[in-house]
């Protein structure tokens, strides 16, 4: 029982907290973000279009490719920013947060 309100006070803990993006990160994020966007458009498009399939695999690693760059970016700035902060206030529990994120990143 105890286990299940420590989770739940996590989630609740989870929802409070915001990211600490400057405006031209969010900017240059949504950018990348956008451009995926319109890549996975095209990659559906070609599809749609019978295209060979190896031309479709080649545009599939290149979104991938870009939204691991997003994933790097975010990562980067995440741990220059909330998780020092974190740290300095004394929560170790980011440490395993980040760790984490980190396997689900790497995980293929």
């Amino acid at each position: 029982m105890e286990e299940i309100q420590k989770e739940n006070l996590k989630d609740c803990h989870a929802t409070e907290r915001k990211a600490e993006h400057s405006d031209k990160m969010k900017g240059d994020l949504v950018t990348r973000l956008n451009r995926i966007e319109g890549q996975i458009r095209g990659i559906k498009a070609l599809i749609e279009k019978d295209t060979y399939c190896d031309d479709v695999l080649n545009q599939i690693a290149a979104a991938q490719s870009a939204l691991n760059s997003v994933g790097k970016l975010l990562l980067e700035g995440h741990m220059r920013s909330c998780v020092t902060r974190r740290i300095q206030e004394g929560d170790s529990e980011v440490i395993d947060e980040l760790l984490t994120t980190i396997a689900k990143l790497i995980k293929k």
